[in-house]
């Protein structure tokens, strides 16, 4: 059963990068911009950190090669002023969700949950607290945001992206399931690039069509990610806003030179990874929710991608091996050399019992 007496915010910048360039030269807001260094003084390497939203109707978008990006978008600007601006802006942003709660779960530098079912101002409508956060962002910084409102973290990020750019979206306990039953499979959160033609397969389309399965079926189908879709189908999330979260890791990376640029190599360098954080793991006697990968290319550009589990991911090299690789799927090609590989374990707990889980499943 869904808890729907919480009052959620989720809060999603616009374009952030591209919206803080764009503030520093205005005449970029009109024209194709793309937030990365310039391909003519890097010799074409690289990759897209964001497009503004003139560059993304010709196809650009984030972590794409720059190279890519050029071909689609010959006429683009490029710039990058670099993250410590972008961080230095994102923190006056954070300020500003302190002045309603001190319950805050930040996801990126652009993006945070906020708990305002009990917030500072003693609103009882968090409508109206989203729209005067909105207001206030745009005041203090001339950035937009979109806004989602709703009683859980799953349903308020899907509002957030439904009426972006600078839209508020509010999804009510009595909206919430012709809301799903509306949502294309491939906008469920949590169902990747890889996971989209299984569905489709299945003849899953759409949260009607996923209402349609039982539980034990999508678990055969999908493992311990076919529980969570079955309870978000009926808008279940009972995460919370992890605000106090104690931020302990267990991870281990590698540094390569020459670079590695073969799939065989990452894929041998990923599991050796795998194996070696099973083992700290084990010795440290912690299971985590969130995995992590890391990797960093020849021309040091970063990207990480995570994965998240309501329980915890067994503590187990193929396991940590097979999330990694489908979290590599996402991030830039390899061929133009990988200098660094890490996985990361977050959301950590003591290996002192062993998950139960109950046998709540259709019959």
């Amino acid at each position: 059963m869904a808890v729907t007496s919480r009052k959620i915010i989720h809060v999603d910048m616009d374009a952030f990068y591209a919206s803080i360039e764009e503030r520093k030269d205005p005449t970029l807001k009109t024209r194709p911009l793309i937030v990365a260094r310039d391909p003519k003084q890097t010799g074409g390497r690289g990759v897209v950190t964001t497009a503004n939203y003139v560059a993304r109707k010709y196809g650009v978008h984030s972590a794409m090669s720059v190279q890519k990006a050029l071909e689609l978008c010959p006429q683009a600007t490029f710039r990058f002023s670099g993250f410590k601006l972008y961080r230095a802006v994102s923190e006056q942003i954070h300020q500003i969700f302190h002045e309603y709660t001190e319950m805050v779960e930040y996801v990126a530098l652009d993006e945070a949950y906020l708990d305002v079912t009990h917030n500072k101002r003693h609103l009882d409508d968090a409508i109206q607290v989203g729209r005067m956060i909105q207001s206030e962002i745009l005041r203090k910084t001339s950035l937009t945001c979109s806004v989602g409102v709703s009683y859980n973290k799953f349903l308020a990020k899907e509002a957030s992206d439904y009426a972006k750019p600078f839209g508020i979206t509010v999804i009510s306990p009595k909206d919430a399931l012709e809301f799903l039953k509306r949502l294309p499979i491939e906008k469920f959160r949590g169902v990747g690039k890889k996971t989209v033609p299984k569905m489709h397969l299945l003849g899953i389309k759409n949260g009607a069509d996923l209402l349609t399965w039982s539980q034990m079926d999508l678990i055969k189908q999908f493992g311990k990610f076919g529980y969570v879709l079955y309870q978000r189908a009926r808008g279940v999330d009972h995460r919370p806003v992890e605000y106090q979260r104690i931020r302990k890791s267990i991870g281990k990376e590698r540094t390569f030179g020459p670079e590695i640029e073969t799939q065989d190599q990452v894929d041998d360098h990923l599991m050796r990874i795998a194996e070696l954080v099973t083992s700290e793991m084990a010795k440290k006697k912690k299971h985590g929710k969130t995995l992590v990968l890391k990797i960093r290319y020849k021309d040091f550009s970063t990207f990480t991608k995570r994965v998240t589990f309501d329980n915890y991911i067994k503590n187990d090299a193929n396991e940590y091996f097979s999330l990694a690789s489908d979290l590599l799927t996402e991030m830039p090609d390899i061929t133009s050399g990988v200098r660094l590989l890490g996985i990361t374990l977050t959301n950590l707990a003591d290996l002192n019992y062993e998950n139960i889980v109950l046998d709540l499943f259709n019959r």
